[in-house]
């Protein structure tokens, strides 16, 4: 363990005014700067870089999903936005950062007592790190989203402002509360929230049997298993689909105790390969499908790859196991995570395990127009500073930032010229495309 109990802790006073001595480190103003002209990198020649470890034939479906719009391309690009953010002044005050913070990575799904929440879902990229890189690039996305809801700009740079508004109140409202009550917060305004209360919406549909319907068929003995989908999933069979379930051993014992026996409760029937999301897309991801108590007992536990968080070259932090990495940030983060959060390995990589389809609904950007940014950007504002709260110090923070007004300001100019630089790095890979440079699939699925 880092501290013991004797160790030194100081007053609540004490970090808020430790929090405001780094702003001799980076001012509240500075945290504006984007400074496009001093970069030493091709954004394009990053993406390409990103693209190291994973499988070669699946990175076309990539680029093709990141094509679709500069929005797309933002969600797929996180190592460009880690190279600028990295160059850049930074306070030093460390949370648990999500690391791919943006709109599409909120969403519903159920908690271990059964009820649907609504959070971050996605922790590819967690890392410990300086806060303000999370709230930056969520702020951005908010920009991007905006922009392909079909807002103007003013309410695209509203929404984002009120995002920011909202993470400075609740990190002041953290460091005057219980360190566990700041801890346990959870929203109570899902359902008045359009694009939210959809989510929970489609969290109630997204049930083992209807994954059932969309991913299985029976053979001619009338068992269970994945049916060819490709390109989005298809069956594995033979020594890699051994390979896979030989490595749930592995994850067992990354489960806690009551855990480890829920599972055991439980048998594999088939192995299928899917493919994910945008920034994912090229990492293994398998789908083992396994029944419990009878054939209307289903389980979908995802096992995906993963690979070093593209913050890590920036940041003095190594983690033993990737997966290891991504399921303990989830953890710091979350008050509520998922049961079967584990980890494994397989052939020399390693992998986050989860279940697949545990009522698990996202953001729909269709219903992001009218107040549904706004609302949604407030939202977000709010689970920012709870998993902020939760995994560094809303004291410290709350020093830094004071009455958040100077912060506010800067960082909504930030996002601004972040949202620009995107759209012009989004020219420069479809340009990249359209040369030959960058291979994109004639369907993304």
């Amino acid at each position: 363990m880092a501290k013991t109990l004797a160790h030194e802790t100081k007053s609540r006073d004490g970090r808020i005014e430790e929090g405001a001595k780094r702003r001799e480190k980076a001012s509240r103003v500075s945290q504006k700067e984007l400074k496009a002209d001093e970069r030493k990198f091709d954004p394009v020649d990053v993406v390409l870089k990103s693209g190291a470890g994973r499988l070669p034939r699946l990175l076309p479906i990539k680029y093709a999903r990141m094509a679709v719009s500069p929005f797309a391309f933002f969600r797929g690009a996180v190592p460009v936005m880690a190279a600028d953010l990295a160059r850049l002044p930074n306070s030093g005050i460390e949370v648990q950062l999500c690391g791919d913070a943006h709109v599409q990575n909120l969403g519903s799904f159920a908690a271990p007592d059964g009820r649907l929440v609504f959070d971050f879902n996605d922790f590819d990229e967690t890392i410990r790190g300086p806060w303000e890189w999370d709230v930056k690039r969520m702020a951005a996305s908010i920009v991007l989203a905006g922009f392909e809801a079909g807002h103007k700009g003013t309410a695209c740079y509203s929404a984002a402002q009120i995002f920011l508004e909202t993470y400075c109140e609740f990190i002041a409202e953290f460091s005057t509360q219980p360190v566990l009550v700041a801890a346990r917060h959870q929203i109570h305004r899902e359902q008045r929230i359009k694009p939210v209360s959809s989510a929970l919406r489609q969290s109630q549909r997204a049930t083992p049997e209807e994954a059932a319907k969309k991913y299985t068929e029976r053979d001619a003995r009338g068992n269970l298993r994945f049916r060819d989908g490709r390109p989005v999933f298809w069956r594995v069979r033979g020594e890699e689909a051994r390979e896979v379930l030989a490595s749930l051993e592995v994850y067992r014992e990354s489960l806690r105790p009551e855990s480890a026996h829920l599972f055991d409760l439980y048998r594999p029937l088939d192995v299928g390969f899917k493919i994910v999301g945008t920034g994912s897309v090229g990492m293994r991801d398998y789908v083992v499908l396994m029944e419990g108590n009878g054939p209307e007992d289903l389980l979908f536990l995802q096992v995906k790859q993963e690979m070093p968080s593209a913050w890590s070259p920036f940041l003095s932090v190594a983690y033993p196991q990737e997966g290891q990495r991504t399921a303990e940030g989830q953890r710091a983060i979350q008050p509520l995570s998922d049961l079967l959060l584990g980890w494994t390995s397989i052939g020399g990589h390693e992998f986050l395990v989860r279940q697949l389809n545990d009522h698990k609904g996202g953001i729909d950007l269709e219903r992001l127009r009218g107040t549904g940014l706004e609302s949604l950007a407030e939202v977000a504002g709010e689970l920012m500073a709870r998993g902020h709260a939760r995994s560094g110090d809303a004291c410290m923070i709350h020093g830094y930032i004071g009455n958040g007004a100077k912060l506010v300001k800067a960082m909504r100019q930030f996002a601004e010229a972040y949202a620009v630089q995107t759209q012009s790095d989004y020219k420069q890979f479809m340009a990249a495309v359209k040369s030959g440079k960058i291979k994109i699939a004639e369907s993304a699925g």
